[in-house]
């Protein structure tokens, strides 16, 4: 199967999967996350409803290939994350995406009304840079140096917020205050 081959020598810890290259547009935002934080990852494009025995191996092999986290993507029905979830231990993100018919809510919905022992966290609507972030988080319980890089991602947040308001500060109006 072309998506078990490995193409570096690093070895992936985060896996984008969506349910085609349609998604790729929502989906890129957590390769360009992972890629700024040096996270190594890979990305596939699986169906579950056009190649459910492909997502099936995938799942039930992502582990033993050094997955820890996988990050998936979907619209409409939105299975793909959910049959992942069933076939894996590993912790599964799903990223609701936005469809022509329900804006995003019918695949929001089939992510988040998992069945008990089948969960799949789940992010906002075309959500995948957070989901890239809460993959950062999971693996950084277990890796010190990815947990001080975190710390360091969420003071850089805050400090756009501080200049921010400094800008804003120097903002004239008749009426402001």
């Amino acid at each position: 199967m072309a998506f078990l081959r490995k193409t570096t020598a690093m070895n992936p810890k985060v896996s984008i999967i969506m349910g085609s290259t349609s998604d790729l547009p929502v989906m890129e935002k957590a390769c360009q996350f992972l890629e700024e934080m040096e996270i190594p990852f890979e990305v596939n494009a699986l169906s579950a409803h056009r190649t459910p025995q492909e997502v099936s191996d995938y799942a039930r092999n992502a582990a033993s290939r050094g997955i820890r986290v996988i990050i998936a993507g979907a619209g409409m029905a939105a299975a793909l994350p959910g049959v992942i979830a069933a076939e894996t231990p590993l912790p599964v993100i799903g990223v609701p995406i936005k469809g022509s018919c329900l804006e995003g809510l019918d695949a929001t919905m089939a992510i988040l009304q998992m069945p008990p022992g089948i969960p799949v966290a789940t992010v906002a609507i075309n959500g995948a840079q957070n989901a890239a972030i809460l993959a950062m988080q999971m693996l950084a319980l277990a890796d010190d140096a990815l947990m001080q890089k975190f710390v360091a991602y969420k003071q850089g947040l805050k400090k756009k917020i501080v200049k921010a308001n400094e800008e804003l500060a120097k903002l004239e109006y008749k009426y402001k205050c």
